[in-house]
């Protein structure tokens, strides 16, 4: 590696008579075309240059002047452009990318809010900034941002930055794709329909048989499935609305993440009418109580219609018993959805997989790839047994975008299936990131990051002042409390001792955002106080890394 770590974005004129380089705008003739590549240090020259273009500092100036006359176009040009898009790709491979991720620099650069107002240049302006001034900004936007690709960020359900995916989201975003007909998205289309089919294979659905799409964030997965379920019992709610059904109730985990509540509410259902259900020590769903408001709910006059399970719940990361609930479902007719946002990605591995048994049983499937499997952000699927009820749910037939009539079969032209009309191409950098690596290889990263979360859980056991929330972690959640040497002494059912504590998490994590050593976030739960939260879904840690984190939790808490 140069010794000043940096990667060099080389752009080369090649001669190549069978490659047309675009029009005669973009300031390369037909018989040249543009090799981009990168290197490190020195740069490498695949082989010699057979034409070059040598201009005059007039001849600059001038043209200089005409593209910015023209900047409002938005055209690619090889003239205007090609250098200053090499420029922006070099920073952010080395800022944003390789330097962001690299454990000896920091996770973030804290400025208070304030601050950072008066720090970036946000306005906008009415005439056009000049490509060095958006360099400037790219850089700025890189150095205030958090590096969440860092692997010392471990404060969501997301984190890491993986090469191939990152590859596939540059190359979606260089196609601009939007995928609703086959006629705009061929490769998109057929791209999708693999991957979900596979993905419902691996869920148990048999033959990978039923229907699925990609949408954005597990909230909308979960709202499709409240959608889809609603349809099912009550297939009038379709044309007549609200006004032709009696009270609908859904069942979920008082554990479960809030957008079942949310969704609900804003499908008219109301919030009210998704009733908690209890957990037990671990976390789980309680089957008894399940079954008590089930009939509680029918007893009020009201129609239950879905029981929404988790797999992985957000904080403790508890799966609930599916086989249980399963058994429920099919007794009481009601549909069975699985949020398995976060603990899907066990499904990949022969290990953990038996973490969700049962799922095979369920009506859908919510399942983001963007979280435990670290695809880039945004990755989500919605995935059910019920062949064609998406269409059936959501489909209108409009008829300047999906036309009978057209020259190809229009079976293809799925996006009548969604409630959105544009929509992203979110399957490429996963896709991408499956060819790149193979099942085999997302099975080997499962394996890791649940590795290191029970080397972590073990490590913590062992050493003085961390304590369990959940003694033995179900996924790669690890939540604990650290108690200072300063607090040990306090007896631990005083009102002293739960404030005191209470206050740990959040100076621990307000000290190591400050430094920029690492993130980790904390929360209560019930009438438990603020405890850690560590989440792994980086398969680059080690056992190292885990002694790292716990060692600087001891030293930011030394005196609390």
């Amino acid at each position: 590696m140069p010794a000043n770590g940096m990667f060099d974005v080389a752009l080369q004129v090649i001669d190549d008579s069978n490659v047309s380089s675009g029009s005669d705008s973009a300031g390369v003739s037909e018989d040249e075309d543009v090799q981009l590549f990168c290197s490190m240090g020195n740069t490498i020259v695949p082989k010699p240059l057979k034409k070059s273009i040598t201009k005059t500092k007039d001849e600059e100036f001038s043209k200089t002047a005409k593209a910015n006359e023209k900047r409002y176009a938005s055209l690619p040009n090889r003239e205007q452009h090609q250098q200053f898009l090499t420029d922006f790709l070099s920073e952010v491979l080395n800022n944003a990318v390789f330097n962001a991720t690299e454990r000896a620099n920091k996770v973030l650069n804290w400025v208070d809010p304030e601050q950072l107002k008066r720090s970036l240049d946000l306005e906008l302006k009415d005439e056009p900034d000049s490509h060095e001034k958006l360099l400037e900004l790219t850089r700025a936007t890189i150095k205030h941002s958090v590096k969440t690709g860092h692997p010392y960020f471990m404060n969501q359900l997301f984190s890491s930055v993986d090469p191939y995916g990152f590859a596939g989201q540059i190359l979606t975003d260089a196609l601009n794709p939007s995928v609703y007909t086959f006629e705009v998205s061929p490769v998109f289309v057929l791209m999708e329909e693999v991957v979900l089919k596979e993905m419902r294979a691996i869920v148990g659905y048999p033959d990978g048989a039923g229907d699925g799409i990609f949408c954005p964030g597990g909230s909308m997965a979960n709202g499709y499935s409240i959608s889809c379920a609603r349809f099912k019992h009550m297939p009038d709610v379709k044309t007549k609305g609200l006004h032709s059904l009696p009270r609908l109730v859904i069942f979920t985990s008082e554990d479960a993440h809030y957008s079942v509540k949310k969704l609900a509410s804003f499908m008219g259902i109301g919030s009210d009418n998704v009733y908690p259900i209890r957990t037990d020590a671990i976390g789980k769903i309680r089957v008894d109580h399940l079954e008590s408001e089930i009939l509680r709910a029918k007893a009020e006059g009201a129609v239950p219609f879905m029981v929404s399970a988790t797999a992985g719940t957000t904080v403790i990361g508890a799966f609930d018993p599916l086989e249980q609930i399963a058994d429920l479902c099919k007794k009481y007719n009601l549909w069975m959805h699985v949020d398995a946002a976060w603990g899907g990605g066990a499904l990949m591995s022969k290990k953990y997989r038996s973490l969700l048994k049962g799922i095979e049983r369920s009506d859908s499937v919510t399942w983001n790839p963007h979280k435990l499997l670290a695809a880039p952000q945004q990755c989500s699927t919605f995935l059910t047994r019920h062949e064609g009820i998406l269409s059936e749910c959501h489909s209108t037939n409009a008829t300047y975008l999906f036309q009978k009539d057209k020259f190809y079969d229009t079976q293809y032209d799925t996006g009548d299936k969604h409630i959105q009309c544009g929509r992203r191409a979110d399957v490429l950098k996963f896709w991408f990131m499956w060819r790149a690596k193979g099942t085999s290889g997302l099975e080997q990263h499962i394996d890791k990051v649940f590795e290191n979360a029970e080397h972590f859980t073990n490590s913590i056991k062992a050493r003085d002042g961390f304590e369990m929330v959940v003694e033995t972690p179900e996924c790669t959640n690890v939540c604990f409390w650290y108690v200072p040497p300063g607090l040990r002494s306090v007896p631990r059912d005083s009102a002293e001792f739960t404030e005191r504590l209470h206050k740990v998490a959040p100076k621990v994590k307000e000290r190591m955002m400050r430094e920029g050593s690492m993130m980790i976030t904390y929360q209560p739960i019930h009438d438990k106080p603020n405890f850690f939260r560590l989440v792994l879904q980086n398969s680059a840690l080690d056992k190292s890394d885990m002694n790292y984190i716990i060692d600087e939790i001891e030293r930011l808490a030394a005196d609390l």
